[in-house]
């Protein structure tokens, strides 16, 4: 079981509102497709898919005034958030299929919330079923109900941090724009272990994203028992052979 997200930043152009990366879109889902299945050359075949915001989801949510911890309750900011991370999915899954993937939707919104605490409550049981029944699941940031605050942003880093724990993954994946971690003379960290190795290192994202960048990503991964590896967009089809590119989070 293998769950891999595809960084919001990594398939849109995330300083412009609503722009597809197409090139890079199209790039992901060839790795995808060559590796998934009998289509490809069955080194996957247990595979769940989240997708970020890139600049459909953020740039919404920052315009309402929305994050993982403030909500709206406005369905206007509702439809616009959630409609724009729909039309994100709906590029994604686009791709996928015509590189026959069984990619099918499945959106948090109509799934999950928060409690009171803020804690995420992610039922997973119609994920695993269709993996079971031989579909790829994708997933991506949305908004989920939240009480006390409306609705409030899911990250697809959260996302991804459930799905490890309920499916029990065996890896997990994080494609972004860059190649892994960087340090201060911007190499590659090779490993991390804990988040004080590299906290110095660890800054906030440079484009909008309301839900905490790399230093976000680092110690969710660190709170789960599944390997886990953070790379660019051209380690996607090694991470699936079963490599270990950029960066290793255990």
């Amino acid at each position: 079981m293998i769950v891999l997200k595809l960084g919001g930043s990594a398939i849109t152009d995330k300083d412009r509102p609503e722009t597809l990366d197409g090139r890079s879109l199209a790039a992901a889902a060839d790795a995808i497709a060559s590796s998934f299945g009998a289509g490809g050359d069955g080194a996957v075949d247990e595979l769940v898919i989240v997708h970020g915001g890139g600049s459909f989801g953020h740039h919404n949510a920052s315009e309402h005034g929305v994050t993982t911890t403030t909500g709206s309750y406005d369905p206007a900011a509702v439809h616009d958030i959630h409609g724009a991370m729909t039309t994100l999915n709906e590029f994604v899954l686009s791709r996928l299929l015509e590189r026959d993937v069984p990619a099918v939707p499945v959106h948090p919104f109509s799934a999950a919330h928060r409690d009171a605490d803020g804690e995420l409550a992610l039922p997973s049981g119609q994920v695993e079923t269709l993996v079971g029944e031989g579909f790829v699941p994708v997933l991506h940031g949305d908004l989920v109900a939240h009480v006390g605050e409306g609705a409030t942003v899911v990250s697809g880093d959260e996302l991804v941090a459930e799905l490890a724990r309920s499916l029990d993954a065996d890896r997990i994946g994080l494609c972004s724009t860059v190649p892994g971690v960087l340090d201060d003379a911007d190499t590659v960290v090779p490993e991390i272990g804990s988040f004080d190795a590299v906290a110095d290192v660890l800054g906030e994202s440079e484009s909008t994203d309301v839900t905490g960048g790399m230093a976000a990503k680092v110690r969710a991964l660190l709170e789960l028992d599944a390997e886990a590896s953070i790379f660019g967009l051209e380690g996607i089809g090694r991470f699936l052979a079963g490599e270990n590119p950029g960066t290793t989070v255990q």
